[in-house]
Formats: C-alpha cells, structure tokens, sequence
C-alpha cells in the first residue's frame, strides 16, 4: 500500500537480549510487520546470538543495533520507542511517545488482577511510579507466519513421535513430557503392542544457552530422568535445533507437547497448530486462549496420567492427529495470523503517533 512520507515513523524497539524465546519471536515479528508498512525501524539489543534459531529473516528489513546496558545518547530521533520492561524507566529520560510492552496473557500480568504476589510487586514497582505518564493499554495477540509453516503439511507423515519445543529452562517443566512419555510408553495397552510400541518416541527439542548454568544443569536433570523411568533409549534430545530441522521435526510428529504451566502465552502451540499439528497442554495461562480443547488440542491438568492419556489417543487414532491438524490451522489463520498481527499493530502505532502529534 502505498504510504505517504509524513506518515512514515522512525520506531525504536529495545529488548534487553534478542535470544531463542517467545518474547523474542514477538519483537523480530513487530520489526518485520512495521518495516513492512513502510516504517523505519531500529532494534537495540544487548546480545543477540545469530546461531541460534529465530525463523524469520530480519536483517534485511531493519536495523539491528548493539550496545551496552546504557540506553542513553544512542538514539537517531525517533518517533516511537518500542519497550520492554527494562526500556520503561527511560519514560524519565526521553521525550518520545513509548509504547511499553509486556508479555502476559488475559488472565493475569502487569495490567490485570493477579494472584502472583511477585506480579503483584512488579506491578508497583514499575506502574505506579509512572501511573501517570501511562495512558492505557492494548493487547495484541503474537502471531504466527502462515507462508512458512503451511509447506510443512504436504510432507506429513504422522510417525509415532511426540515434540516437546521449549527451552531448557526449569519453568518450562519439560520433565512432565518425559514422565508421561514413559507412563505411555510402560504401559501395557493392547494398542501398544508388537511394531506400535518400537515405533514410539519423544523428541525434546528447544533453544539451549551455554553461557545460562539453568540451561547445562536442566539438559542433565532431563537426561537422568529419562534414564530413570526407563526410556532413555526412547527419548532424543535437541538444542538449538536450525530453522529446517524444528520444520522437519515439526512435520513428523504426531503432535506437540506443551508442558508450562501458568505460560504468559506461548508462541509454540502457534507454532504446531500453524504446521498443522495438535498440541497437548496444561489447562492454564496462554494456552486457554490459543487451543480449542478437543478440537485443535488437550487441555490437561499438569500430571503425567492426564498427559499421557491424551497422548494415548493420538496413538489409538493416528488420523485424529490430521482431523485436529487441519482444524488447528484454519484457526490460527483465523484468529492469529502474522499479516492480522501486523495491521492491528501498525493501525495502534500510526494512530498513537497521530495523536501524539496532535
């Protein structure tokens, strides 16, 4: 479309380090959405690894800068600055219209009532001190890019593999997939008799940082799990996988198994249902907003006995994993596409800008 210079912004988005999760996700998506509508955008990081896996390419539409944790004296000026909880207190130090961003979903987090007494603290911590200086707020849903995940469907050939994508971090309670896994897999159900049970894995892919002592320690902790219930040999571990294995992965498995609990929002059901894939996930946070419970997915209590009953019906059934994949894309095409995700975005950008200016 075409855009007339004037209502072209200088946008700065600052996120403290552009690493391997959903926060991230959200920003390259911003970034790219934003260039797209003819916007000039500038990204300030502090670290950013290219080695590790961010699926969209973005250098090419906008500008990635590095710095240190002093944000002062680097800006080119700028119509609109774009930040995380870390770029909030510059509201003190610039005289530009910030739009503050914060990853939560519905149901709690910095703007909604919260049982989370550490949200809670957050909450007046960062909020009240600048109570008024905050207009409002907006919330928009991350998104996923259909044009790259929608090929994955037309290789599918639905083996008997479970995909847990998470990073390896302690939150993430990855240890669930692999218990439930084994219940399954230990079990002594007929369907899972003969051929069926040799054919049966669990492939735990996510981002890995071997600067984050987290990330080392968790990795072993999952390994001696595995060893422990007995399917080590049954159970791959992944990190850092690139763009073209997490696809390939993505198109083989049966579904995804998304084990958070309390997730703010979690890009990664997106990410499967996107692909064509149902997921299985705990009953809370994000994934109540994303998954139709029966349709594109489980919703389960966090147990290992709810989890591995719902990943035994995809074994009972394997078709039932292509009936909800494709029930699972058209509803992120509905509901959560990247070009949905862009127009509202850019509409809240370009009319905060306007009334600034007015």
């Amino acid at each position: 479309m075409e855009r007339r210079d004037s209502s072209k912004l200088n946008i700065a988005i600052i996120h403290p380090d552009l690493g391997i999760g959903g926060a991230e996700r959200l920003i390259v998506d911003a970034a790219v959405e934003l260039s797209s509508n003819g916007h000039n955008v500038h990204i300030f990081t502090s670290h950013h690894d290219k080695t590790r896996f961010l699926r969209r390419p973005f250098l090419v539409s906008f500008q990635l800068q590095y710095m240190v944790l002093s944000y002062l004296g680097i800006f080119f000026t700028v119509s609109m600055l774009y930040a995380h909880i870390c770029g909030v207190f510059l509201l003190l130090f610039v005289f530009v219209y910030v739009s503050f961003f914060r990853h939560y979903n519905r149901g709690s987090g910095l703007y909604h009532n919260s049982s989370n007494e550490a949200e809670k603290v957050i909450k007046g911590c960062i909020l009240l001190p600048f109570s008024g200086l905050v207009a409002g707020s907006t919330q928009y849903y991350p998104s996923e890019n259909l044009s790259e995940t929608y090929r994955l469907f037309r290789r599918n050939d639905n083996r008997l593999s479970f995909l847990s994508i998470n990073r390896f971090e302690r939150k993430k309670n990855i240890e669930l997939a692999i218990s439930a896994f084994a219940m399954l897999y230990n079990s002594q159900e007929d369907f899972l008799q003969g051929d069926k049970k040799d054919e049966l894995s669990l492939i735990v892919a996510g981002g890995f940082d071997k600067r984050l002592r987290e990330n080392v320690e968790y990795l072993e902790e999952l390994k001696n799990l595995a060893e422990r219930e007995g399917v080590s040999h049954r159970v791959q571990f992944i990190t850092s996988c690139p763009t073209s294995e997490r696809n390939t992965l993505l198109s083989l498995c049966l579904c995804v198994i998304y084990t958070p609990k309390d997730e703010h929002f979690g890009i990664v059901p997106l990410e499967a249902m996107a692909a064509h894939k149902p997921v299985i996930a705990c009953n809370s946070g994000g994934p109540v907003e994303t998954i139709k419970n029966g349709v594109t997915g489980y919703l389960c209590d966090p147990s290992p006995q709810d989890f591995s009953t719902a990943m035994a019906n995809f074994i009972r059934d394997p078709q039932m994993s292509r009936t909800m994949g494709r029930e699972a894309q058209q509803h992120v095409m509905q509901s959560f596409s990247t070009k949905i995700f862009g127009q509202h975005l850019n509409a809240y950008i370009t009319d905060t800008a306007r009334r600034k200016r007015d």
